[in-house]
Protein backbone atom coordinates (compact mmCIF):
# COMPACT_ATOMS: atom_id res chain seq x y z
CA UNK A 1 0.00 0.00 0.00
CA UNK A 2 2.74 2.21 0.78
CA UNK A 3 4.17 1.96 -2.63
CA UNK A 4 1.14 2.61 -4.62
CA UNK A 5 0.53 6.00 -2.26
CA UNK A 6 3.72 6.61 -2.98
CA UNK A 7 3.60 6.11 -6.62
CA UNK A 8 0.48 7.99 -6.93
CA UNK A 9 1.61 10.86 -5.04
CA UNK A 10 4.57 11.29 -7.64
CA UNK A 11 2.03 11.05 -10.54
CA UNK A 12 0.14 13.92 -9.19
CA UNK A 13 3.72 15.91 -8.36
CA UNK A 14 4.43 15.33 -11.47
CA UNK A 15 0.91 16.50 -13.32
CA UNK A 16 1.32 19.63 -10.56
CA UNK A 17 4.38 20.95 -12.06
CA UNK A 18 3.22 20.20 -15.78
CA UNK A 19 0.10 22.07 -15.18
CA UNK A 20 2.08 24.71 -13.47
CA UNK A 21 4.43 24.95 -16.43
CA UNK A 22 1.66 25.17 -18.84
CA UNK A 23 0.50 28.23 -16.75
CA UNK A 24 3.79 29.85 -16.68
CA UNK A 25 3.45 33.30 -18.77
CA UNK A 26 6.15 34.00 -21.57
CA UNK A 27 7.13 37.41 -22.36
CA UNK A 28 6.39 39.54 -24.97
CA UNK A 29 8.32 38.94 -28.18
CA UNK A 30 8.52 40.98 -31.01
CA UNK A 31 9.49 41.08 -34.65
CA UNK A 32 10.21 43.73 -36.55
CA UNK A 33 11.00 44.55 -40.21
CA UNK A 34 11.92 48.18 -41.63
CA UNK A 35 13.06 48.57 -44.72
CA UNK A 36 14.08 52.83 -46.36
CA UNK A 37 14.89 53.68 -49.90
CA UNK A 38 15.61 57.36 -50.46
CA UNK A 39 17.27 58.61 -53.88
CA UNK A 40 18.09 62.20 -55.12
CA UNK A 41 19.02 63.74 -58.58
CA UNK A 42 17.11 62.91 -61.10
CA UNK A 43 14.62 61.50 -58.99
CA UNK A 44 13.33 62.58 -55.98
CA UNK A 45 11.53 59.11 -53.94
CA UNK A 46 11.28 57.94 -50.56
CA UNK A 47 9.97 54.28 -49.58
CA UNK A 48 9.32 52.92 -46.45
CA UNK A 49 7.89 49.95 -45.27
CA UNK A 50 7.52 47.86 -41.68
CA UNK A 51 6.62 44.92 -40.84
CA UNK A 52 5.57 44.22 -37.19
CA UNK A 53 4.61 41.33 -35.34
CA UNK A 54 3.98 41.00 -31.68
CA UNK A 55 2.76 38.00 -29.67
CA UNK A 56 2.11 37.27 -25.96
CA UNK A 57 1.25 33.81 -24.45
CA UNK A 58 0.33 32.64 -21.14
CA UNK A 59 -1.25 29.06 -20.34
CA UNK A 60 -3.42 27.91 -23.42
CA UNK A 61 -3.71 31.34 -24.32
CA UNK A 62 -2.23 34.01 -27.16
CA UNK A 63 -2.80 37.01 -28.38
CA UNK A 64 -0.91 38.26 -31.76
CA UNK A 65 -0.68 41.74 -33.51
CA UNK A 66 0.36 41.72 -37.35
CA UNK A 67 0.93 45.15 -38.54
CA UNK A 68 2.34 46.09 -42.11
CA UNK A 69 2.15 49.81 -43.65
CA UNK A 70 3.81 51.03 -47.29
CA UNK A 71 4.25 54.70 -47.60
CA UNK A 72 6.51 56.16 -50.66
CA UNK A 73 6.59 59.79 -52.47
CA UNK A 74 7.93 60.62 -55.81
CA UNK A 75 9.09 64.37 -55.39
CA UNK A 76 6.91 65.11 -52.47
CA UNK A 77 3.32 63.31 -53.72
CA UNK A 78 2.19 60.40 -52.32
CA UNK A 79 2.70 57.44 -54.34
CA UNK A 80 1.45 54.61 -51.90
CA UNK A 81 -0.22 54.74 -48.31
CA UNK A 82 -1.18 51.57 -47.55
CA UNK A 83 -1.39 49.30 -43.67
CA UNK A 84 -2.96 46.52 -42.74
CA UNK A 85 -3.52 45.16 -38.96
CA UNK A 86 -4.54 42.52 -37.46
CA UNK A 87 -5.47 40.70 -34.40
CA UNK A 88 -5.60 37.45 -33.09
CA UNK A 89 -6.72 35.39 -29.89
CA UNK A 90 -5.71 31.76 -30.12
CA UNK A 91 -6.77 28.99 -27.43
CA UNK A 92 -4.68 25.99 -27.27
CA UNK A 93 -6.62 22.13 -27.09
CA UNK A 94 -2.86 20.87 -27.89
CA UNK A 95 0.29 21.32 -29.42
CA UNK A 96 -1.05 21.49 -32.42
CA UNK A 97 -4.42 22.16 -32.27
CA UNK A 98 -6.03 25.91 -31.36
CA UNK A 99 -9.25 27.70 -31.83
CA UNK A 100 -8.91 31.42 -33.08
CA UNK A 101 -10.35 34.52 -33.32
CA UNK A 102 -9.31 36.82 -36.05
CA UNK A 103 -9.82 40.70 -36.73
CA UNK A 104 -8.42 42.76 -39.73
CA UNK A 105 -8.56 46.04 -41.44
CA UNK A 106 -7.18 47.32 -44.13
CA UNK A 107 -7.03 50.75 -45.69
CA UNK A 108 -5.11 51.29 -49.22
CA UNK A 109 -5.29 54.89 -50.39
CA UNK A 110 -4.44 54.16 -54.04
CA UNK A 111 -6.45 50.74 -54.56
CA UNK A 112 -9.75 52.33 -54.67
CA UNK A 113 -10.49 50.32 -51.49
CA UNK A 114 -11.55 53.11 -48.48
CA UNK A 115 -11.22 50.30 -46.25
CA UNK A 116 -11.98 46.20 -45.92
CA UNK A 117 -12.97 45.09 -42.57
CA UNK A 118 -12.99 41.33 -41.65
CA UNK A 119 -13.82 39.14 -38.76
CA UNK A 120 -14.28 35.84 -37.05
CA UNK A 121 -13.75 32.88 -35.44
CA UNK A 122 -11.36 29.93 -37.03
CA UNK A 123 -9.01 27.08 -36.28
CA UNK A 124 -5.27 26.83 -36.11
CA UNK A 125 -3.33 23.20 -36.84
CA UNK A 126 0.53 22.70 -37.20
CA UNK A 127 0.73 20.40 -39.91
CA UNK A 128 4.30 19.97 -39.24
CA UNK A 129 6.27 21.03 -36.65
CA UNK A 130 10.30 19.89 -36.58
CA UNK A 131 13.51 21.29 -36.17
CA UNK A 132 14.06 22.57 -39.80
CA UNK A 133 10.31 22.56 -40.86
CA UNK A 134 7.65 24.29 -39.70
CA UNK A 135 3.75 24.24 -41.45
CA UNK A 136 0.73 25.86 -40.03
CA UNK A 137 -2.74 25.97 -41.42
CA UNK A 138 -5.26 28.06 -40.40
CA UNK A 139 -9.10 28.38 -41.53
CA UNK A 140 -11.66 31.19 -40.78
CA UNK A 141 -15.66 31.31 -41.00
CA UNK A 142 -15.68 35.64 -41.64
CA UNK A 143 -17.93 38.76 -41.45
CA UNK A 144 -16.73 41.08 -44.02
CA UNK A 145 -17.06 44.67 -45.02
CA UNK A 146 -15.43 46.52 -48.46
CA UNK A 147 -15.92 49.99 -48.96
CA UNK A 148 -15.32 51.33 -52.56
CA UNK A 149 -13.72 54.79 -53.54
CA UNK A 150 -15.59 56.89 -56.48
CA UNK A 151 -14.60 59.69 -58.15
CA UNK A 152 -17.76 61.35 -56.42
CA UNK A 153 -18.31 60.63 -52.56
CA UNK A 154 -22.24 60.27 -53.43
CA UNK A 155 -20.87 57.02 -56.03
CA UNK A 156 -18.89 55.29 -52.82
CA UNK A 157 -20.64 52.22 -51.69
CA UNK A 158 -19.64 49.69 -49.24
CA UNK A 159 -20.19 45.57 -50.15
CA UNK A 160 -21.51 43.56 -46.82
CA UNK A 161 -21.18 39.12 -47.13
CA UNK A 162 -20.38 36.54 -45.43
CA UNK A 163 -16.13 35.45 -46.43
CA UNK A 164 -13.87 32.51 -45.53
CA UNK A 165 -10.04 32.80 -45.04
CA UNK A 166 -7.29 29.88 -45.45
CA UNK A 167 -3.77 30.61 -44.56
CA UNK A 168 -0.80 28.53 -44.01
CA UNK A 169 2.65 29.58 -42.68
CA UNK A 170 5.68 27.94 -43.71
CA UNK A 171 9.37 28.13 -42.65
CA UNK A 172 12.19 26.40 -43.06
CA UNK A 173 15.34 26.47 -41.13
CA UNK A 174 18.08 26.35 -43.80
CA UNK A 175 21.23 27.14 -42.21
CA UNK A 176 21.84 27.91 -38.54
CA UNK A 177 21.70 31.90 -39.30
CA UNK A 178 19.38 31.38 -43.00
CA UNK A 179 15.58 30.88 -42.75
CA UNK A 180 13.02 30.60 -45.41
CA UNK A 181 9.18 32.21 -44.91
CA UNK A 182 6.29 32.04 -47.38
CA UNK A 183 2.97 32.97 -46.37
CA UNK A 184 -0.42 33.08 -48.55
CA UNK A 185 -3.42 33.32 -47.63
CA UNK A 186 -6.86 33.45 -49.60
CA UNK A 187 -10.00 34.96 -48.80
CA UNK A 188 -13.07 35.03 -50.82
CA UNK A 189 -17.09 35.38 -50.65
CA UNK A 190 -19.63 32.51 -49.69
CA UNK A 191 -22.15 34.68 -51.97
CA UNK A 192 -19.89 35.67 -54.90
CA UNK A 193 -17.28 32.79 -56.18
CA UNK A 194 -15.65 35.88 -58.51
CA UNK A 195 -15.05 37.85 -55.02
CA UNK A 196 -11.32 37.03 -53.82
CA UNK A 197 -8.03 38.15 -52.27
CA UNK A 198 -4.56 36.32 -52.59
CA UNK A 199 -1.60 37.84 -50.41
CA UNK A 200 1.32 36.43 -50.68
CA UNK A 201 4.63 36.98 -48.84
CA UNK A 202 8.25 35.48 -49.83
CA UNK A 203 11.03 36.20 -47.54
CA UNK A 204 14.68 35.11 -47.18
CA UNK A 205 16.85 36.54 -43.63
CA UNK A 206 20.34 36.19 -42.37
CA UNK A 207 21.02 36.03 -38.56
CA UNK A 208 23.65 38.52 -37.89
CA UNK A 209 23.16 38.96 -33.75
CA UNK A 210 20.72 37.06 -31.65
CA UNK A 211 18.98 40.64 -32.14
CA UNK A 212 19.47 41.73 -35.72
CA UNK A 213 18.96 39.92 -39.18
CA UNK A 214 18.93 41.04 -42.52
CA UNK A 215 16.07 40.23 -44.75
CA UNK A 216 14.41 40.37 -48.48
CA UNK A 217 10.82 39.83 -48.78
CA UNK A 218 8.70 39.93 -52.03
CA UNK A 219 4.70 40.60 -51.65
CA UNK A 220 1.64 39.93 -53.73
CA UNK A 221 -1.74 41.49 -53.15
CA UNK A 222 -4.20 40.38 -55.74
CA UNK A 223 -7.88 41.18 -55.97
CA UNK A 224 -9.89 39.60 -58.10
CA UNK A 225 -12.46 42.18 -58.22
CA UNK A 226 -10.88 45.35 -57.80
CA UNK A 227 -12.13 48.69 -58.03
CA UNK A 228 -13.14 50.45 -61.23
CA UNK A 229 -9.48 51.56 -63.09
CA UNK A 230 -7.55 49.92 -60.80
CA UNK A 231 -5.33 46.58 -61.06
CA UNK A 232 -5.76 43.47 -59.67
CA UNK A 233 -2.00 42.55 -58.86
CA UNK A 234 0.39 45.17 -56.12
CA UNK A 235 3.81 43.86 -55.58
CA UNK A 236 6.70 45.21 -53.54
CA UNK A 237 9.82 43.83 -53.31
CA UNK A 238 11.94 45.33 -50.31
CA UNK A 239 15.53 45.01 -48.09
CA UNK A 240 14.70 44.84 -44.39
CA UNK A 241 16.45 45.24 -40.95
CA UNK A 242 14.27 42.63 -38.99
CA UNK A 243 15.33 43.16 -35.35
CA UNK A 244 13.81 40.60 -32.62
CA UNK A 245 13.20 41.12 -29.12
Amino acid sequence: MKKIALSLTLIAFGITVAYAEDLQEKPLKTHTELGYVATNGNTDTETFTLDLNAKKEWARHIATLDLEGQYATDKGVQTKNKYLIEVQYDYKFSERLSFNYLAGYKADKFSGFTYQLYTGPGIKYKAIKTDKHELSLDGNILYAKDRYDAVAPQQAYTNDYTSYRSKGVYTWQILQSLKFLQKLSFRGSFEESNNYFIDSKTALTNKISDTFSAGISYKINYANQPAEGKKKTDTTFAFNLIIDY
